[in-house]
């Protein structure tokens, strides 16, 4: 971790002493142990504050839609390049802006789940190898690092960035499968699968922080707050609960990247990832198609055509005058 810091520092400082970037977005130190939490470094004698370890959460790609127009660094893990193509492939940023160091990933620390696992508050934390090592006022704990990363990140298939300017480390191998996120709630039957959809979803409290740590969701007016017409309730109903969640999920169909930052974010830890994951695997079957993989590569459900748009596109190929 302390070499993969030195080399990320290195780049970023080499990037802004030459201009090559106006920023770098990467993680700093936490104000709590169990954290790291993005940061924008605009000049080299602020590098030494970035830091990689196993609570880099954070999908930062999210925040590559809020510079479009600068030419930034990015620290960026399989996920986070995974978003970047798939951000690409929508036209919502531009390579030629971006300069990615990638960072090979081992997973990330599920927080919740190591603060669970201990008898008190923990003061002190680190992450060496495969243990994860947890002080408090009267306890020190090694928990082992496998048994306590996100669920996202068990199932990874994609841990080496899939697209890179720089690695600052030796690429890893993939031990993730992406059933550990379906096959337990497809082995449900469908009244089963129901019942603990509606029991998840209606501890929801429409905060809407899966949304916004989410780096696909970037519509300017969200379907959930559009007036005129109103698509959905706006109360905590547990109909409109269920109309957020399903139609999200449809929403992020071969778009999601199965990070997790949407879990993650959650205040309430409702499990949604699930969801996506499983319609991926759907688009993955039917169309040969997964995220974030090719830029180049448009997802099969944005390549929908309303009757009129289709005509309109075969009069325009047709040489007809635009009406």
């Amino acid at each position: 971790m302390a070499d993969i810091t030195r080399r990320i520092q290195s780049e970023a400082r080499r990037l802004l002493e030459s201009g090559e970037v106006e920023a770098v977005i990467g993680f700093e130190k936490g104000s709590l142990p169990l954290r790291a939490r993005p940061t924008f470094i605009r000049r080299p004698e602020d590098v030494e504050t970035l830091v990689w370890n196993g609570f880099c959460e954070n999908n930062l790609a999210r925040y590559l839609l809020k510079v479009r127009d600068q030419r930034v660094g990015i620290v960026a893990k399989g996920c986070d390049t995974r978003a970047i193509v798939a951000l690409m492939a929508e036209r919502q940023v531009d390579r030629d802006r971006i300069f990615i160091i990638g960072v090979p990933c081992n997973g990330m620390v599920d927080s919740r789940q190591v603060a669970k696992a201990v008898p008190g508050e923990i003061t002190e934390v680190e992450v060496k190898g495969q243990r994860i090592f947890a002080r408090g006022k009267d306890f020190e704990m090694i928990l082992p690092r496998r048994k306590y990363l996100h669920s996202s990140c068990q199932a990874c298939e994609y841990p080496n960035p899939v697209i890179y300017d720089v690695l600052v480390a030796k690429p890893v191998e993939s031990k993730g499968d992406l059933s550990i996120l379906t096959d337990q709630f497809e082995s449900l039957s469908h009244e089963e699968r129901w019942t603990y959809f509606a029991s998840e979803s209606e501890r929801c409290i429409r905060c809407y922080a899966c949304r916004e740590a989410c780096p696909m969701c970037y519509c300017n007016e969200c379907f959930v707050d559009h007036t005129m017409p109103r698509w959905s309730e706006t109360g905590v109903t547990p109909s409109g609960l269920q109309f957020w969640h399903i139609v999200r999920a449809y929403h992020q169909t071969g778009r999601c990247v199965t990070c997790g930052a949407c879990e993650r974010a959650c205040p309430m830890g409702i499990k949604l990832v699930y969801l996506m994951a499983r319609l991926n695997e759907d688009v993955r079957e039917l169309f040969e198609f997964e995220t974030g993989l090719n830029p180049e590569a448009v997802p099969p459900l944005a390549t929908f055509q309303s009757d009129k748009e289709r005509e309109i596109a075969t009069q325009i190929e047709a040489g007809a005058p635009k009406t």
